[in-house]
């Protein structure tokens, strides 16, 4: 079984919390993330992890954590970079496709080890587990590994679930609380501080002190 998990760079990463997070905040975020995300695929019994990136630093994170890459020329986004994987997985023979993003960082082994062993089941089968809003597609196990294309981006979650029953799937939608949680806004942070557990990204966040940076520029501006 191959777990892919696409990752564009690390120098603009999450673009959303430019309102709350300096530039170096969002790349230290990101590699925080990264760090957690393969640290759980590596302890999953069932799956052999990849990474698939153009960036170098993230190389050297997959390096760090033993984990195969897969160099993209171009940063062509995640859809381009999970089909580069997931057409390099059916060429090598693999039984199942997964993919997650690499900013998912409260995800477990148990929880892949979960998405993995659900698409084993007989016959042709697709796996979802959709972001926290309902809208995003966080999780994806396939088998075979080309029983359909992916596409991601909101809606990606009902737009998977509906191609995949119209070519005759067996679709299976999983709940999985630390594989739901991408952070990608201020209440997502705040979520993961709640629920991070021992998490690098959570311990990274919390030694900023958001809500005290907060306050004081309130109160700068009053």
């Amino acid at each position: 079984m191959i777990a892919a998990v696409p990752v564009k760079d690390l120098v603009n990463a999450k673009q959303r919390l430019t309102t709350l997070l300096t530039p170096l905040e969002r790349s230290l975020l990101a590699r925080a993330m990264l760090h957690d995300v393969l640290r759980a695929l590596r302890r999953s019994a069932l799956v052999e992890p990849w990474v698939i990136t153009g960036d170098a630093d993230v190389e050297a994170i997959a390096r760090a954590h033993a984990v195969r890459t897969l160099h993209e020329d171009a940063n062509r986004g995640h859809t381009a970079a999970v089909k580069v994987a997931q057409d390099e997985a059916r060429r090598g023979g693999a039984d199942i496709f997964i993919t997650v993003p690499g900013d998912v960082p409260c995800v477990t082994a148990t929880e892949i080890d979960t998405l993995a062993t659900e698409a084993r089941r007989p016959g042709a089968t697709a796996v979802f587990v959709a972001s926290r809003s309902g809208l995003g597609t966080n999780g994806v196990a396939l088998c075979p590994v080309d029983a359909m294309p992916l596409t991601f981006g909101e809606p990606s979650f009902a737009n998977h679930v509906a191609l995949a029953r119209r070519r005759g799937l067996a679709v299976s939608v999983l709940a999985l609380p630390g594989l739901a949680l991408d952070v990608d806004t201020a209440d997502d942070l705040t979520t993961l501080v709640a629920e991070g557990g021992d998490t690098e990204s959570r311990r990274l966040v919390l030694s900023w002190r958001l809500a005290e940076r907060a306050r004081g520029a309130a109160l700068a501006c009053s």
